[in-house]
């Protein structure tokens, strides 16, 4: 079997021990030989400039590491002008992939800017830097919360890979079943782009829990009532999630995945063992 694109995903450090907590996980991880570290932003395209200072660091050792850099970049509530100044500062800095995404409006705010959804961005992208950039947008096995059904859902999603996305990387979940059936249907509609599993590790069960409320990922009732069942005791649930993900990425390999995107959270683990019981380093 052969090695998956190995991709982690960062959250943007406020402080300078977050700073120096996330240049140890990037140097934990490196391992791995990810192809890129992707950095989010906050809600509402906050925290930006956060963004944009960690992947610059990120790719400026890139010749060394072998590791690019890709900012996550939200487009609503922005101007076109902005988001021109954000690609003309990353192509500066030699960065070449971007994860586009539409992101959501920040609270009290009204206007939608110059782009209301995401595939105006790619094709924005497109139209100002040409083929400069690998473009990657989200995909949901199960369905975008604010999506009314899954044929519309699929729908703008082929609407983003239209515009000009080369890849995708979905929203993460436990249900195997979901993602299958997800690309089989993108490969019915004509979509032929890779959609790269996303994977959550499971830290903690209250703070999952509220993630998947938001964002539309469901947690299996088995696999849910296991996690509650834990209680407090945080070690035996860390035990149990690291076999239970071990397995599950096996799984997605097995179904010869293009690649597995983690969501590190900022942590080491469990990401590092998963890949080392996997043989996924080096």
């Amino acid at each position: 079997m052969s090695k998956p694109v190995i991709s982690c995903e960062f959250f943007p450090p406020k402080t300078e021990k977050g700073v120096n907590t996330l240049q140890q996980v990037q140097q934990a991880l490196a391992v791995l030989k990810p192809a890129f570290y992707s950095v989010t932003f906050g809600a509402g395209g906050s925290t930006q400039d956060n963004t944009s200072d960690a992947v610059i660091a990120i790719q400026q050792q890139a010749s060394t590491t072998g590791i690019d850099a890709a900012p996550h970049l939200s487009c609503v509530g922005s101007s076109r002008e902005r988001i021109q100044a954000m690609l003309q500062t990353y192509i500066s800095h030699d960065i070449r992939r971007i994860v586009a995404l539409r992101g959501d409006l920040p609270s009290g705010m009204r206007d939608p800017g110059d782009f209301r959804y995401a595939n105006e961005l790619v094709e924005f992208i497109r139209a100002e830097t040409g083929d400069h950039f690998t473009i990657e947008v989200a995909a949901y096995p199960e369905v975008h919360p604010q999506a009314m059904n899954a044929d519309i859902d699929l729908e703008n999603f082929k609407r983003k890979v239209d515009a000009g996305a080369d890849s995708a990387i979905t929203q993460y979940f436990y249900n195997i079943d979901a993602y299958l059936y997800f690309v089989e249907r993108c490969e019915k509609a004509g979509i032929d782009i890779p959609i790269i599993p996303g994977i959550m590790p499971i830290n903690n069960y209250a703070q999952l829990a509220r993630f998947s409320a938001a964002c539309g990922a469901e947690i299996p009732r088995w696999l849910r009532k296991r996690l509650e069942a834990f209680y407090d005791d945080t070690a035996s649930m860390q035990a149990f999630t690291l076999d239970f993900l071990t397995d599950f990425t096996d799984q997605l390999l097995h179904q010869k995945v293009p690649g597995l995107h983690f969501y590190t959270m900022n942590k080491i683990e469990p990401t590092l063992t998963i890949c080392q019981r996997l043989k996924l380093t080096g």
